[in-house]
């Protein structure tokens, strides 16, 4: 346990296979580390994933191997690390139960602090929300990442307004400059012509992200626009699905596949347009990530995203059952290079204004100082 004004931390996670709590908590951990803190990542389940990138970056990386429903063998590992830490900070509701549990015993120190990323639609499983409750007795914050995603889960009772915080998400926004000078790497990186007319998505191929819908659309947009393609970037157990899918449309030609990748800041320049239809959303660092490279979005009036995006000036939103709204607002910005530039431009600006990483990790300082009852550190 840390014995400086600088708290250690140890994150726990389910997983550090590629996605956006994944990615968030791993720039988190490196920002903190570089910041001064002792930070440790432990991940419930054999990962790999961001893991590389945590340890290259100085931040070790602990293994549970999760076996079964109640591993005691996890459990006592968990305890360890937990043991030399200040602050828990769990992500999302597996990880805070199985922290609450561990840490029974340990007295004031550490703290446990909890990140819901979501919306919370897991918790519709009453064994879940019952664990996650009871797991919330022993947490002394709850840091939710948009309004939406405050509102509805203290307003569900399922966590409580006293240990309730917003914190929004962050991205390291340097990361995703560009000038223009990444387009035809990206592209070339992506396979695409130079002239394509690209909607590109980043997200897993699960049904709450809602790709049929953008799919569902690209045979009327090819109709006016001949050379548009649709990038798919990450992977889930819809692909298959959606590779049938997009074959019926006749329109498997105009679709990539690109897969779970690493390097999606260095991908995003390919990208015209950035498409966005989920069903559901927390603060989507896939959404944020596309603002900060300067992208025109289109996203789904769900969860944080209008708190990402202002409609009609950093981006277009849609009701994620009009596909009709989705291909109007499509059509427009495939038609319309100076539109595209306006709302990409305003898109990056309001993003490094408001969620950078560095504002992300004062924020969640704050919280931590809160749980441990001292003033919060710079």
């Amino acid at each position: 346990m840390s014995t400086s004004a600088v708290p250690a931390i140890v994150h726990v996670v389910d997983t550090l296979e590629t996605g956006g709590l994944e990615r968030v908590v791993t720039d988190l951990a490196l920002e903190q580390h570089a910041h001064g803190h002792r930070v440790t990542v432990f991940s419930l389940n054999a990962t790999e994933g961001f893991r590389a990138v945590l340890e290259a970056g100085g931040v070790p990386v602990l293994i549970g191997d999760k076996r079964g429903t109640f591993d005691r063998r996890l459990l006592r590992a968990l305890r360890a690390a937990c043991a030399q830490a200040d602050i828990v900070h769990t992500h999302n509701f597996v990880p805070n139960y199985y922290a609450a549990l561990a840490m029974l015993g340990l007295g004031l120190r550490p703290r446990l602090v909890n990140t819901c990323h979501n919306m919370g639609t897991r918790l519709a499983n009453r064994r879940l929300r019952w664990l996650y409750r009871a797991s919330l007795a022993r947490t002394a914050r709850v840091a939710l990442v948009g309004r939406q995603v405050h509102e509805h889960l203290v307003g569900r009772g399922i966590v409580a307004a006293s240990k309730a915080v917003t914190v929004h998400n962050g991205i390291p926004v340097e990361r995703f400059a560009d000038d223009g000078s990444r387009r035809s790497a990206a592209r070339a990186a992506l396979g695409l012509d130079e002239d394509a007319r690209v909607v590109g998505c980043v997200g897993r191929l699960v049904g709450l992200k809602n790709h049929r819908l953008l799919l569902s659309r690209l045979p009327s947009l090819l109709q006016r626009h001949s050379s548009v393609t649709a990038v798919l970037i990450g992977d889930g157990p819809l692909r298959g699905e959606l590779q049938a899918f997009a074959q019926e449309l006749g329109i498997a030609d105009r679709v990539r596949f690109a897969g779970a990748r690493p390097d999606v800041a260095d991908l995003l320049p390919a990208f015209d347009v950035f498409a966005l239809p989920s069903l559901t959303e927390g603060l989507s660092i896939a959404l944020l990530e596309a603002c900060a490279t300067g992208l025109a979005i289109v996203a789904s009036d769900v969860g944080g995203n209008p708190e990402i995006v202002a409609d009609g000036r950093t981006g277009l939103l849609f009701d994620p059952a009009d596909g009709e709204r989705l291909e109007v607002h499509l059509d427009a910005l495939l038609g319309d290079a100076g539109l595209r530039e306006r709302l990409g431009r305003a898109a990056r600006a309001a993003v490094v204004r408001d969620a950078s990483i560095q504002a992300m990790r004062e924020r969640y300082a704050r919280v931590y100082a809160q749980a441990l009852g001292v003033p919060a550190q710079a």
